[in-house]
């Protein structure tokens, strides 16, 4: 069992995967951290933008619920041109549905340095190749696990 990290504003008892926003890195989710300085620093964050108190939500999960075959999960070791292909898709999703049907994804995110290479790619100030290599030289990769579906977030254990 692990711990796993939700920075917010609010209290989180029963996860309502609705109320999540879409166009994030994985899709539209429940995204939660094992670090729990970079949770705490995504709950000052949302705190900031949208105002309120820092709230830490902590869960338990059972890692071989990754590798059971019960959840369909897709695992990203390191920025790569297939985790990159996968935020893209994921966050440029017009669709009102899910542009995958991973229950959980994990991998790294698409923090504020990659964001804004993310940003030059899509403008096209860049090219796929250039993105790819900056992503080389970025320090300090942080990682996220995304629940997307009710089959994943019922492993989750409040606490």
């Amino acid at each position: 069992m692990i711990k796993l990290y939700h920075g917010s504003t609010v209290d989180i008892n029963d996860i309502d995967l609705e109320k999540s926003r879409p166009n994030k890195d994985f899709g539209k989710g429940f995204y939660l951290a094992e670090d729990l300085q970079q949770a705490w620093r995504m709950a000052q964050f949302k705190a900031l933008i949208e105002g309120g108190t820092p709230v830490m939500n902590t869960f338990l999960f059972d890692e071989k619920n990754m590798i059971s075959g019960e959840l369909k999960t897709l695992t990203f070791e390191n920025y790569s041109p297939e985790w990159a292909d996968f935020v893209f898709l994921n966050r440029n999703n017009k669709q009102l549905t899910a542009a995958h049907d991973y229950d959980i994804v994990y991998g790294p995110i698409a923090n504020d340095r990659i964001g804004l290479q993310i940003k030059k790619f899509e403008a096209g100030d860049i090219t796929r190749k250039q993105f790819l290599r900056n992503l080389k030289y970025i320090k300090g990769i942080t990682f996220q696990y995304y629940f997307g579906t009710q089959k994943a977030i019922s492993k989750l254990t409040k606490i």
